[in-house]
């Protein structure tokens, strides 16, 4: 009996160690890395270029910040789902980050993502994925179906490391770059600096050489130029929130920029002039400024009330405005709808209320009034702080511990054709009015 067992069990050893010789495992797939993803994902553009707004100017145009950080499970970016969500599971009663849920019905069945939230009727609420191309280029096209010129495509520069985080970036921008081309919008790279690491300025620069000579990133019709030379911005320079990177670097890079024959756009903290409030207080971060073409001042939650926006307007704008033309620098002021941090950081729900509109066409009345010639719409997409203007659902959602705003009744398209008429005014093709501008019917 054990006699037959034993040979029982040499058989099936033979026989294991017969299909192991004859049949090789699967080879096991290389790891993915920085030079897979550039060859991949850095092309120049040959696509289809329509004539739209003139992209040889900042001068005249509303420019929208554009995120583009959005990803999905099973969207095919092999990062899972990101910036939904506080960490990791689905996005769900208490896993959210967002104070604003994006209406996703125009959008194609393969660019919605299910989720663990609810409509009141039981229906399953849907995002969407910045990965996929076709979301990004209808974004273009409500930019110009209601009269937005283009946008500022951020780029983290923190997370470049990546190589999957890399090929979303990628992506994303080539979409963008897309999407301006085909609609006759305009674009243009906006490095945002947040969560950069000490000495790693050179990273950028290194970036910023990809793009230029892979991707040939300013030579397409749709890229934005100001003053001759396509148009770089750098966000996050002279913040007293003791970030890791230094001014002396900051200036570095700027003049690497300017050698590279680009025009320079820095977004700096309110307090750049008076270097107080959310300035360093060093002149040094002036010193900066005087190098480049274009300041822009980030003033999201530094006022609250349409009375509050006017007073920023006279009190700091005007005075803005006025330094930088004794140093020859354009002005680009930001304006935004309302705030909101509830889900992400649990700050005061609605902190900042759109007020129907009313808080955001008073920031484009001031802007105008204080002598504005350009405006920062921030943002797009960024439903994380609750600063979106794209198409936004009204429908109430259920979702516990989770609460999101809505357009307070109004039409999922209310902001974005209310910046075209706020992009009407700054170029005096509407009067400039105190009221909110009536709009007759439901298109543009």
């Amino acid at each position: 009996m054990w006699s037959e067992v034993l040979k029982r069990r040499l058989l099936g050893l033979a026989l294991a160690l017969l299909w192991s010789v004859a049949v090789p495992a699967a080879p096991t797939a290389a790891p993915l890395t920085r030079e897979d993803v550039l060859t991949a994902t850095l092309q120049p553009y040959a696509g289809t270029s329509v004539r739209g707004v003139d992209t040889r100017t900042l001068t005249g145009k509303v420019m929208c910040g554009y995120q583009g950080w959005f990803n999905c499970e099973g969207d095919g970016a092999e990062r899972g789902t990101v910036h939904w969500i506080k960490h990791r599971g689905q996005l769900a009663p208490g896993n959210a980050k967002i104070d604003l849920w994006p209406d996703v019905s125009e959008l194609g069945a393969d660019e919605r993502f299910a989720t663990g939230f609810h409509f009141a009727d039981g229906r399953t609420a849907e995002v969407f994925s910045s990965f996929k191309q076709a979301t990004v280029l209808r974004h273009f096209q409500w930019m110009r179906d209601y009269g937005i010129d283009g946008a500022f495509v951020q780029r983290f520069v923190g997370g470049l490391r990546d190589p999957r985080a890399l090929r979303h970036n990628n992506t994303v921008l080539a979409h963008c770059r897309e999407g301006a081309n085909r609609c006759g919008r305009t674009y243009a790279v906006m490095y945002d600096l947040s969560g950069l690491g000490a000495n790693r300025i050179a990273e950028v620069m290194d970036d910023w050489r990809a793009l230029r000579t892979r991707m040939h990133v300013g030579d397409d019709p749709a890229y934005l130029h100001h003053r001759g030379r396509p148009l770089v911005a750098v966000w996050g320079v002279g913040f007293n929130d003791q970030r890791a990177y230094t001014l002396a670097e900051c200036r570095q890079l700027v003049e690497f920029f300017k050698q590279d024959g680009c025009a320079v756009m820095l977004g700096v903290p309110t307090g750049w002039r008076t270097l107080n409030r959310d300035a360093v207080p060093d002149a040094a971060l002036q010193d900066i400024i005087a190098l480049a073409d274009v300041v822009s001042p980030w003033t999201v939650g530094r006022y609250g009330t349409p009375a509050q926006a006017a007073a920023t307007a006279e009190k700091t704008w005007r005075s803005d405005i006025a330094w930088c033309a004794a140093h020859k620098v354009d002005f680009l002021p930001v304006v935004f709808p309302g705030f909101s941090w509830f889900n992400m950081y649990g700050r005061a729900f609605n902190q900042t209320p759109r007020l129907k509109g009313e808080f955001f066409w008073s920031q484009f009345v001031a802007a105008k009034h204080v002598g504005a010639t350009m405006l920062y719409v921030a943002m797009f997409d960024e439903v994380d702080e609750g600063t979106a203007i794209f198409k936004c659902t009204n429908e109430p959602i259920n979702g516990g511990e989770s609460k999101f705003l809505t357009y307070e009744g109004l039409p999922s398209d209310y902001y974005l054709w209310l910046t075209g008429e706020g992009a009407r005014l700054l170029r005096g093709e509407r009067p400039v009015e105190d009221q909110l501008p009536a709009r007759k019917g439901k298109l543009p």
